[in-house]
């Protein structure tokens, strides 16, 4: 392919799915590439581009540009660019717009524009970064353009970028839009259509989108087929890949699933990376059709995930989804504990396993600390390490030495006992206690499930136990990564059970707690954890929000950034604004106030909570939380305070 495809693995990965695309200009060589990853491959015409006849806009666009009215112009296209030469050059003069053109500041979205305009002998004045998406080009502008009362032409592609526009008005350009060309249907929409019959019948396991107009073609066509439901319900069990983050942004803003995204954004890539990923994504998708009961409809179940308009509007939940709210939202790890004289009364009846086996009395402290403290969201009140049991360990809390595992792994064929979780019915207490806290919470609290990560329990499970230096675990890893690989395999098709029966069970959100990764070095964590983790996070159902927390070394956040709906749980260990710039923007972070912090005085807690807020600075994708959970003896009228301040000092709609 000529977009550097990348090397293909020994055995095809799609192993024999059927994979859809809506690819055009490059049909064939598309179907070949699908077919050489073991795909079954069903590439359909969607669009072709036609130019806008007669176009007086763009004629008018050429001649203010010549008079010296436009000061900037943003090309988003190559196509886009041709067109608008081609169209006005009957009406001008060729050789005096480019001159003109060359004299003024020209932003090029990506490489396409470059090339086109290279082709004339014009070099754009800048060029937006990678992605490539409106956002670079703000971002450009921010650092480089001042754009105050300045007239920005803008060459659009076939469907107007509303937010494009309104980040150059916010920041106080004018702005005259110019469409040189259009998108239609192509001359011949057959294969189209029965690609979308199939798809609505179930005869599709993935679609791969490599440009954004493509899915605007795909739902007109569905719409006059009148099976445009149909097919949104039947994409919701597929998997949907898109090339890019611009294709990306349309799919969403169209309610459609985004599944895998190419990275880089090329066709070989995509390719590549969505056969890579499709079983595991497909398995976590049809998880629900599998595990409720067949008396909830098929309509139940497409909507069982969605937000109702409560939980939409949840600051937590929106918070998750890096939307912006009217406050920070707050929730904290062990909100209910030994600290609270709620729980301390609960336990003097029972033990800590008895608790965590008891569905009812799990809600009832949870809701209590929920309302008692006036948190965001509930995590259910469980433990990490109850999984275990099923998987074949004999676990014991015992007083004052915590959980102990009395048949650890000790050597590589001990992992062999190991059982790889198949069915919830042993842990349906689990999914009970969801279910209870869900039905329990008001309408508009999230609740969270969790589980310990594949390397936590893992370490549980080699030293029978907590640890100072994981000896246990670290040698079986270094020594056999072959036996390793066995057990992280084990833990991860365990643990996209457990998450997703939770989820089923009515969970918005999940977190991983990776408590012991501290004691790995980054390189560690790449080699033998990170590949691990990437396939658990493809394996939960997609876009629920997922938490990736791991405390003990801060250098470790770049490796947790997970897939695009990953929160990114920072400990105290690190400022909030450095981790968050090593996360990346494009990712929400959780955290991160010392827990010993809470017990100094309310005025000491107050100025670290506001430190904590200032480094967030308001962003979009900030929930406040502890670096690690409330420790015991903490009192419990600090917590209730801290809630109030970080509500209080980060309330925007006194702004």
């Amino acid at each position: 392919m000529t977009d550097s495809t990348p090397s293909q693995s020994k055995d095809p990965n799609f192993n024999g799915l059927r994979v859809s695309a809506l690819e055009s200009r490059r049909r064939d060589e598309f179907a070949r590439l699908i077919e050489r990853f073991g795909g079954v491959a069903s590439v359909s015409p969607s669009m072709r581009e036609l130019p806008i006849d007669k176009n007086k806009e763009a004629v008018d666009f050429a001649y203010r540009i010549m008079t010296g009215e436009v000061g900037l112009v943003i090309f988003l296209t190559g196509v886009g660019f041709k067109h608008f030469l081609s169209t006005v050059e009957k009406h001008v003069d060729r050789q005096r717009l480019l001159n003109s053109l060359s004299d003024i500041i020209t932003i090029a979205r990506g490489p396409k524009p470059v090339a086109a305009m290279r082709e004339v002998g014009l070099q754009p004045s800048y060029r937006a970064a990678e992605p490539n998406t409106w956002r670079e080009v703000l971002q450009l502008i921010d650092q480089s353009i001042p754009i105050s009362n300045v007239t920005i032409g803008l060459q659009e592609y076939g469907v107007t970028n509303h937010s494009l526009i309104a980040g150059l008005e916010a920041r106080g350009a004018r702005v005259m839009s110019v469409k040189v060309y259009q998108w239609d249907f192509p001359e011949d929409t057959k294969p189209l259509c029965e690609n979308i019959a199939s798809i609505c019948q179930g005869g599709q396991d993935v679609l791969m989108f490599t440009s954004a107009h493509q899915a605007v073609n795909l739902l007109r066509m569905a719409e006059q087929m009148g099976c445009e439901a149909q097919l949104r319900s039947s994409l919701d069990r597929m998997v949907v890949a898109s090339i890019g983050p611009t294709t990306s942004e349309m799919l969403h803003h169209l309610n459609l699933p985004v599944d895998v995204e190419a990275s880089p954004n090329k066709m070989g890539h995509l390719v590549q990376q969505a056969s890579e990923k499709s079983h595991r994504i497909l398995k976590a998708k049809r998880f629900t059709a599998s595990v409720l009961p067949s008396s909830v409809g098929g309509a139940a179940k497409d909507k069982l995930h969605r937000l109702g308009e409560s939980l939409a509007q949840s600051p937590f939940m929106k918070a998750c989804y890096r939307q912006a709210s009217d406050v920070t939202p707050v929730w904290l790890m062990r909100q209910a504990g030994r600290y609270m004289a709620e729980y301390r009364a609960v336990r003097e009846k029972v033990s800590f396993l008895d608790l965590c086996k008891n569905p009812s009395l799990c809600a009832e402290v949870m809701v209590t600390a929920v309302e008692k403290l006036g948190v965001d969201a509930a995590i259910i009140f469980s433990d990490l390490l109850p999984i275990l049991e099923p998987m074949g360990f004999h676990l014991e809390f015992t007083k004052g030495d915590g959980p102990v595992i009395h048949n650890p792994i000790r050597q590589a064929k001990d992992i062999d006992r190991v059982i790889s979780l198949d069915s919830m019915e042993p842990l349906s207490f689990v999914t009970q206690t969801v279910e209870q806290t869900r039905k329990a919470l008001p309408a508009h609290i999230p609740v969270i499930g969790f589980s310990g990560s594949p390397f936590t329990l893992a370490s549980y499970m080699i030293e029978g136990g907590s640890s100072r230096n994981f000896v246990h675990t670290k040698a079986l890893m270094y020594n056999d990564p072959i036996a390793w690989n066995v057990l992280m395999d084990k833990l991860v098709h365990s643990i996209a059970l457990y998450l997703n029966s939770q989820i089923v069970a009515g969970a918005q959100v999940v977190q991983l707690f990776d408590s012991w990764a501290g004691c790995l070095s980054t390189g560690d964590y790449r080699s033998y954890i990170l590949p691990h983790m990437q396939r658990l996070l493809e394996s939960i159902i997609p876009n629920v929000p997922v938490i990736n927390f791991a405390t003990g070394n801060p250098m470790l956040l770049p490796s947790l950034r997970g897939d695009a709906r990953t929160v990114v749980g920072v400990d105290w260990r690190i400022s909030l604004d450095v981790a968050w710039d090593m996360v990346g923007p494009d990712r929400a972070v959780q955290g991160n106030l010392d827990p010993t912090v809470l017990f100094a005085g309310i005025d000491t807690i107050r100025g670290h909570a506001k430190q904590v807020l200032d480094l967030a600075a308001g962003r979009a994708g900030h929930i406040f939380n502890l670096g690690h959970g409330i420790l015991p003896g903490t009192p419990v009228e600090h917590v209730i305070a801290l809630v109030d301040m970080v509500h209080e000092m980060s309330d925007r709609r006194k702004d």
